[in-house]
């Protein structure tokens, strides 16, 4: 288990920023599904800056690349530039480890299985990734790392994050894809008392809920949305975004979205699939 330190900037409170699912290609003009997904990172990067947004750490929770190049992942890598703070991430289901680990051993890009951040939080990367299929999986090393990590810091309320989602979204066709030992994961983290929130990627949409005393997030991606409640494959006309998570000294978590404006970033809503 690789362990990171990170001290909070901002007092008592451990500021995220969660950016997701930005499917980059090595062609700074490559399209999913009629976005220009390189122009819509960049976009949604820019917005953030225009408002000041204030973070102790960027967690990239997966799907950065759609082609698996090295080109890809140097463009995710440029993209956050102009930050100092350090991005933790993980791997999606698109996403091609060998040049994802190759690239983002650089910079500010830190990959770590966990970090203690703060004086009062953790966080735990997990790797849910099964090699060639969309739907994801815990392996028994992944779900052994987190009884290690919850069981050596009980002092410390835990932040999960992984790629898929740990339970139903509400999509059919996108539930076929989610974590497929779930239940494994949730009996767990009911051993233990420390887990508060749970972070995810993969859905393409916000999501907040409260599951098993946690609280569960999702946050759009960079780039298309899926429509949220749809049993068959459909977009959503809403705009590429990202979350804002905050971490409290009491262990309560408060989160916002954060949305582009405009209709610059639209999919082909005639899509039937990726």
């Amino acid at each position: 288990m690789r362990t990171c330190h990170q001290p909070s900037q901002h007092s008592q409170t451990v500021r995220l920023l969660q950016i997701t699912d930005t499917h980059l290609f090595a062609d700074p003009y490559g399209c999913l599904l009629g976005v220009s997904t390189a122009a819509s990172y960049h976009a949604v990067v820019a917005e953030i800056q225009a408002q000041n947004v204030e973070f102790d750490a960027i967690i990239a929770t997966g799907d950065l690349s759609q082609d698996h190049t090295e080109e890809s992942y140097q463009r995710f890598v440029d993209g956050i530039s102009p930050w100092s703070q350090p991005c933790y991430w993980l791997p999606g289901n698109h996403d091609y480890q060998a040049e994802m680990q190759k690239v983002l051993a650089q910079s500010t890009l830190v990959r770590c299985d966990h970090v203690l951040i703060g004086e009062d939080w953790q966080l735990v990367m997990l790797d849910s990734q099964v090699k060639g299929v969309p739907h994801g999986r815990l392996s028994p090393e992944q779900l052994s790392m987190l009884d290690t990590a919850l069981s050596a810091n009980p002092d410390r309320y835990t932040l999960v994050l992984l790629h898929h989602h740990p339970l139903p979204a509400g999509s059919a066709w996108l539930d076929q894809h989610q974590l497929h030992n779930q239940e494994d994961f949730w009996n767990l983290v009911a051993r233990h008392n420390n887990v508060k929130g749970v972070v995810c990627g993969h859905i393409h949409q916000a999501l907040d809920v409260h599951h098993n005393g946690c609280r569960v997030m999702a946050a759009p991606s960079t780039c298309i949305q899926f429509l949220p409640d749809s049993d068959d494959f459909a977009l959503d006309s809403t705009n590429p975004g990202w979350r804002e998570i905050s971490l409290h000294h009491d262990g309560t978590i408060s989160s916002t979205i954060g949305r582009l404006d405009g209709s610059e970033f639209q999919p082909d809503m005639n899509s039937s699939g990726y």
